[in-house]
């Protein structure tokens, strides 16, 4: 089952977070809103070094992480597919989605608002 066309954005090469750890946290985002399922094929290697604008050595190490994580698997000359999910209940989405409301009505913007969450997620 190829996977439907799904927008991943590109790597933004001046945010301090490597490269390769925003491809697997992109996919991961997908795969946990539903946007990526079991059995879906991954775009080519080839067409996720366009989509993510790195180099191909980049690519292949945030899918080897996926690897790990038991997210992908690959088959050999075929490609690589989604193989795991990650599981979040129900009651923690719609939680999440209280508090993004509640920041935006507060007139936070996002990188501010992770900063605090960051910064939270320390101290409890």
């Amino acid at each position: 089952m190829s996977a439907p066309y799904v927008n991943f954005q590109k790597v933004d090469k001046h945010s301090g977070i490597p490269a390769y750890l925003q491809i697997v946290n992109q996919i991961k985002a997908k795969i946990l809103l539903g946007e990526l399922k079991v059995g879906m094929q991954l775009p080519t290697v080839r067409e996720l070094e366009k989509i993510f604008d790195v180099n191909i050595n980049t690519v292949l190490k945030a899918l080897e992480r996926l690897k790990i994580e038991g997210l992908v698997e690959s088959e050999q000359g075929i490609g690589y597919f989604i193989s795991g999910n990650i599981d979040v209940s129900v009651d923690v989405l719609n939680d999440v989605y209280e508090l993004v409301r509640t920041i935006k009505k507060k007139g936070l913007d996002l990188l501010t608002a992770l900063k605090i969450i960051e910064e939270v997620w320390k101290n409890v």
